[in-house]
């Protein structure tokens, strides 16, 4: 994915917007939580190398499919249109 073409002023808009958003309570918890189990999968010498968490398929994945929900995108993903 290529960057986005921004001006500085904008770069910086969009930077607070998206520091705001990670830094909420809900984002927090699930930062916490995903550091949870990746210890905890470490620490039964799981090999997680590459992959993260999928929370509706409840273990690890590689990274290409959570992200990429699994070849549908992200856009119909969650709540109903």
């Amino acid at each position: 994915m290529r960057k986005q073409k921004l001006t500085p002023a904008a770069a910086k808009r969009k930077a607070d917007r998206d520091k705001r958003r990670a830094n909420r309570a809900d984002r927090k918890d699930k930062r916490a939580e995903n550091q949870r189990l990746r210890r905890a999968a470490k620490k039964k010498g799981k090999n997680i190398a590459g992959k993260d968490y999928d929370h509706k398929r409840k273990r690890f994945v590689k990274v290409k499919t959570n992200r990429g929900n699994g070849g549908k995108g992200t856009k119909k993903e969650g709540k109903k249109r």
